[in-house]
């Protein structure tokens, strides 16, 4: 199952399935009905989350799952002609890997990895769903955290690396949960890409309101990732809304909502170049993390016409394309022109994750080292481990 390269990579993009108690472990009761609480319907246990039924999954219990990389020939244009239902038809038993650190970490020497960093699987689609409601949302979210911490690790036997998740609803809460990750000893968190929902309005994420936040982020040295997730956006009536199991997956039929995914992080990474966050908080570091690529080029161009465009009103200390490459590493999807991602980024500046275990991640995480082939060994370890191993690393200013 492994791959002899001399050294283990370091896959920047790993999953658990939640526990039955992942959102419920720490909220307090009176809490949990604008959280999170489980229902059962026809004999099926679904997530209520903030009042509403969530159908995100078709089974948030998990018990059968979809084998890893289900649908892996799908996305690459489906050269076989594979049945995308009839390969998501095809379940086996939750094995504990999934769910448990130590098996986890049994698993991870089976696949040749020497480290990972582990997100969720619908704890990045649940601050969409409770943002009119900032309390719900800092409630869960802390209690979320713990059991991050509780279940995984922040830093587990320093291979396992929990990412807590942060939301910057509330600033002064946005940084007590930092503070507990920096004290538990954790070397990245995690947001999802979006305009940020405050009970003052909604504010970009580098707006001057945040900047306590990135001062602590600059100063302690901490990766900050933008993982894909619900970030709310409408595709103006083309297609249905919200981030679910049946707008997603029952349309067979190309949509925007399936080839306009990178358009989240694009909007959030290119505002925080717009609006100088890096100028600000040069120990700022970004990794953008299975949102795509193919935004790139059109970033990089938007960014020298912003530059040539305000030269005379001297708005940009420095230039903002190279500043860009400077603070942001990105992992491609494993489809991307991953060859075209380095010609914008360099070598420095592109991460392998393999968004095991998902259905559209890879059958196995080292399946994407046949991406790679085009490079030289140096490149190919720099992406595969070295990139992420220094991300690892707290960096203070």
């Amino acid at each position: 199952m492994s791959i002899d390269l001399g050294y283990q990579p370091f896959d920047c993009d790993n999953h658990y399935y939640e526990a039955r108690d992942a959102f419920t472990r720490h909220v307090p009761k009176q809490m949990q009905r604008r959280c999170v609480q489980w229902a059962e319907i026809d004999g099926r246990l679904h997530h209520v989350v903030g009042g509403k039924i969530s159908h995100a999954v078709k089974n948030p219990t998990w018990d059968p799952i979809a084998k890893p990389g289900a649908i892996a020939d799908f996305l690459r244009g489906n050269p076989d002609g594979t049945s995308m239902m009839k390969a998501l038809r095809e379940r086996e038993p939750l094995p504990d890997y999934y769910m448990d650190r130590d098996a986890r970490i049994k698993k991870m020497d089976e696949q040749g990895i020497e480290a990972m960093w582990l997100f969720p699987t619908l704890g990045v689609l649940y601050e969409e769903l409770l943002k009119e409601d900032t309390e719900a949302v800092k409630t869960l979210f802390h209690a979320f955290n713990r059991w991050v911490g509780e279940d995984w690790g922040v830093a587990y036997q320093n291979r396992i690396f929990g990412a807590p998740y942060i939301t910057l609803c509330d600033v002064d809460f946005a940084c007590a949960e930092l503070e507990w990750a920096l004290k538990e000893g954790a070397r990245v968190v995690c947001m999802r890409p979006s305009a940020i929902h405050t009970p003052d309005g909604v504010f970009s994420p580098s707006h001057t309101r945040f900047d306590p936040f990135w001062a602590r982020v600059s100063e302690a040295g901490i990766t900050v990732v933008i993982h894909a997730g619900d970030s709310g956006y409408t595709t103006h009536g083309y297609v249905n809304d919200g981030f679910t199991a049946d707008a997603a997956g029952a349309a067979m039929a190309p949509n925007i909502k399936h080839f306009n995914i990178e358009r989240a992080a694009y909007d959030f990474l290119i505002t925080l170049a717009f609006e100088r966050l890096f100028e600000r908080f040069p120990g700022v570091r970004i990794a953008s993390i299975e949102n795509g690529a193919e935004f790139l080029p059109d970033l990089f161009r938007k960014l020298r016409q912003s530059r040539d465009r305000l030269k005379i009103a001297n708005y940009y200390k420095e230039d903002p394309g190279l500043l860009f490459k400077e603070h942001v590493w990105i992992n491609p999807f494993w489809e991307d022109d991953v060859y075209e991602v380095e010609h914008f980024m360099g070598a420095d500046r592109v991460i392998f994750g393999s968004d095991w275990p998902h259905i559209e991640g890879m059958p196995q995480p080292l399946d994407y080292v046949a991406e790679l082939s085009k490079f030289d060994d140096a490149k190919k370890q720099k992406i595969l481990r070295d990139n992420t191993r220094t991300l690892n690393e707290l960096r203070p200013a």
